[in-house]
């Protein structure tokens, strides 16, 4: 009898642990001197809808003013527009990309962008410039303005992570979310890429490096969607109001766990 009291015992502590050592580790294959190659690396090109800000800068301020989009003061829920220096509650406005890939530039028009990096954006501006003998020296810095990434599911921060550089990794985006949850499954992150009107899923290993740095979203791009499924523990903890306690089946079945336990304990006294 105090065989099978022990024996129950212990598969209720299984049962317990079970449900509380979840997998946290990241690139468990990873050992000292281990090398490993980004397949694909790919810098953010804009597309339509995309918004950036092209600011040109010359030894004449008055004439580059001219190429430059008005600043947009934010003051008290209003705005007014200024071309003079500019703080922390001053805003650059922007160009968006239109279904042609193109922006209207002041002075030189129509120019295409669909496809470009900020430097090539940059280098393309300059170039124009410089040719149509509008400005000999121009310094042109391109920035994004409307680029986004989503993040959601067992992480720590979950929403919108705005893109601020030219490359930008999967491992950045979880970062930025504040990290997974120790409920995350690190297996099996989901990654979701619209191309040509059409959605494509990638299914990334973040406890293998080699898998992560070969995966063709190593490199995320704007719009893309990352997805952390919750792991068993965190299924079991869910219930039908929402509460993060543990469901109703669980607290049964260790409450006939221990009723059992308890029955064969007195019966042996």
């Amino acid at each position: 009898m105090n065989v099978r009291i022990i024996s129950i015992v212990f598969a209720a502590a299984a049962m317990l642990s079970a449900c509380a050592t979840p997998n946290v580790a990241y690139f468990s294959d990873a050992t000292d001197g281990t090398r490993s190659t980004i397949v694909n690396p790919v810098d953010i090109r804009v597309e339509p809808s995309d918004k950036i800000s092209i600011l040109v800068n010359s030894k004449d301020p008055l004439l580059t003013d001219l190429f430059n989009l008005p600043i947009v003061q934010r003051q008290m829920g209003t705005a007014s527009r200024t071309n003079s220096t500019y703080g922390s509650s001053y805003g650059v406005s922007g160009y968006t990309v239109d279904d042609r890939g193109e922006i209207d530039f002041p002075v030189l028009g129509k120019i295409r962008v669909e496809g470009m990096t900020r430097e090539q954006i940059a280098e393309h501006v300059k170039e124009l410039l410089i040719d149509e003998n509008l400005v000999k020296d121009p310094v042109v810095t391109v920035e994004f303005m409307n680029l986004t990434i989503s993040v959601l599911g067992e992480v720590n921060n979950p929403g919108r992570i705005n893109i601020d550089k030219d490359r930008i990794t999967l491992m950045d985006a979880i970062t930025l979310a504040g990290d997974l949850t120790i409920y995350g499954v690190r297996d099996n992150v989901l990654v979701q890429r619209v191309v040509d009107g059409k959605t494509t899923s990638y299914r990334v290993d973040l406890n293998s490096s080699a898998s992560l740095l070969s995966s063709p979203v190593y490199y995320l791009q704007q719009n893309d969607l990352v997805y952390v499924q919750p792991n068993d523990v965190r299924a079991r903890q869910a219930t039908v109001n929402g509460n993060n306690v543990r469901s109703t089946s669980f607290w049964i079945s260790l409450a006939s766990l221990l009723t059992s336990v308890a029955v064969l304990v007195t019966g042996t006294i």
